[in-house]
């Protein structure tokens, strides 16, 4: 058994990255992801790491890719105006193929909005913030202890296929305090990046493997110079304006995450095999939808629930088998309705859609759920 704690998730949240590795962290405080700096100002010293408070959200992603690059697992935490911000950055980071780590504990907005409010108005975002054809990785734990285990898997899955993973908290889960047992430190499963120590000189830095999509990376200072872009390049690591190789860059960045769906997609189904109606919820949403499903169970009523864990990609295999035998699905989320966009290009004609959003700063209840539920049955 591991210690058992009361933790905040945003507290959860820093020792997970820790667990994972994490050494290097770089951030501007914003509610409500101040908590995440504050615990790691505290911690990362202890741990042997750094802890960087930069003079904005620009410089502080800017830092963590250099120090990824460098051979650091390193992360940064914001909220929405902060993210806004990270954008350019995120592009780049996944077209030059560096692996870090961005939490974002959303808050309602647009601009600077209601700064201790709940929302979940950033997930669009997490996926077409940054321009271009790009990948991306986004995940959402609904608890205290699923924050610990998850932001673990964001560390892991970054290194694994060397991109940036975003951390899509809500200020529901990242205020939320609850008792947490943390395992053992020896029991936790780290993946590290695959890494190229003291390469040939004449080693060409995005060169592939035989059946890989993911290049090993040679962390700077271990003996190979190399050019990192945001332009378009060749396996030299230098750009080009080839058109071939341009078609081959993105088609290799698309499908190395794309490929390993299976690996990467996670979902949380629960009463979903009699299920008649369901609810499709992520994050602290999570919470009230699971009291509606079991208030609409009382009644009667063959409700099932299912879960986003991976926002993007969108489990759309999942969502696709589990609505073929409903007569109803209802998208529960604190926003105008983002991911509700998503559930019907999946669903389209399988069933009828509806959709509970909240989008005042005060959070969905189970009775607003329940209701919609009634009516629509």
């Amino acid at each position: 058994m591991g210690k058992v704690k009361l933790m905040m998730g945003n507290e959860a949240c820093a020792e997970g990255a820790l667990a994972a590795g994490m050494r290097l962290y770089a951030g501007y405080p914003i509610t409500p992801s101040t908590e995440i700096a504050e615990f790691l100002a505290y911690r990362l010293p202890q741990e042997g790491g750094k802890f960087i408070q930069m003079e904005d959200e620009i410089a502080s992603i800017a830092c963590i890719i250099g120090s990824s690059v460098a051979g650091v697992k390193a992360m940064t935490a914001t909220s929405g105006p902060g993210f806004s911000l990270m954008q350019e950055n995120l592009g780049y980071a996944a077209l030059a193929e560096i692996p870090i780590v961005v939490v974002d504990v959303q808050r309602m907005g647009p601009s600077t909005g209601m700064p201790t409010s709940p929302a979940q108005a950033d997930v669009m975002m997490a996926r077409w913030g940054t321009h271009g054809d790009h990948p991306a990785i986004a995940i959402s734990p609904s608890s205290v202890r699923e924050t610990f285990e998850l932001i673990i898997r964001a560390f892991n899955l970054s290194e694994k296929y060397r991109t940036p993973v975003l951390f899509m908290m809500d200020e529901i889960t990242g205020h939320l305090r609850e008792g947490v047992t943390l395992p053992e430190p020896g029991s936790i499963a780290i993946i590290d990046r695959p890494t190229v120590l003291h390469p040939d000189p004449k080693r060409l830095p995005y060169h592939m493997r035989p059946g890989s999509l993911v290049p090993e990376m040679a962390p700077f200072g271990a003996g190979q110079r190399y050019n990192i872009t945001g332009l378009i390049h060749d396996e030299s690591g230098f750009p080009t304006n080839s058109n071939a190789e341009a078609e081959k860059l993105i088609y290799r960045l698309m499908h190395k995450i794309s490929d390993h769906y299976a690996d990467i997609v996670q979902v949380e189904q629960v009463n979903m095999a009699d299920a008649e109606v369901a609810i499709f919820c992520y994050g602290g949403t999570m919470r009230a939808a699971l009291t509606a499903m079991e208030k609409a169970r009382a009644k009667g009523i063959k409700c099932g629930l299912f879960r986003a864990i991976t926002l993007w990609p969108f489990p759309e295999i999942e969502l696709a088998a589990a609505v073929k035998k409903l007569k109803r699905i209802v998208v529960a989320e604190h926003n105008y309705g983002q991911m509700v966009l998503e559930v019907e290009r999946v669903v389209q004609n399988a069933c009828p859609i509806d959709f509970v959003g909240k989008y005042n700063g005060t959070v969905i209840t189970p009775e607003e759920i329940l209701q919609k539920l009634e009516v629509t049955l």
